[in-house]
């Protein structure tokens, strides 16, 4: 798996914002833009980012878009940070017995 497109699409705040917005229910683009306070166009290039990273499914009905949550590829990012949760998590644990001990 190719993480570059799924990283990149998740740097930008708005982004992350639409895939929060996904997570309940498919919107339509007009119900996402509304949610922010840049232009329409801005929305569907940050939109257009995220489809192109495979984050979010579009499909068309009449004359809108309806955008849906893809999220396997948020599973695959999860897997393959996986090893490094488990590293902080032993690396985290000793620090705290650490300054426990200077503590006693």
């Amino acid at each position: 798996m190719s993480t570059e497109p799924v990283f990149s699409a998740l740097a930008h705040p708005v982004r992350r914002q639409v895939i929060a917005l996904l997570l309940d229910h498919e919107r339509t683009a007009g119900a996402i833009a509304e949610e922010f306070e840049i232009s329409r166009s801005a929305v569907s290039e940050h939109l257009g980012i995220l489809r192109n990273a495979h984050l979010v499914r579009e499909k068309k009905s009449g004359r809108e878009r309806i955008y849906a949550l893809n999220a396997k590829p948020l599973a695959e990012l999860r897997d393959w940070l996986k090893p490094y949760e488990s590293y902080w998590k032993s690396r985290l644990a000793r620090l705290a017995r650490q300054l426990e001990d200077e503590e006693s």
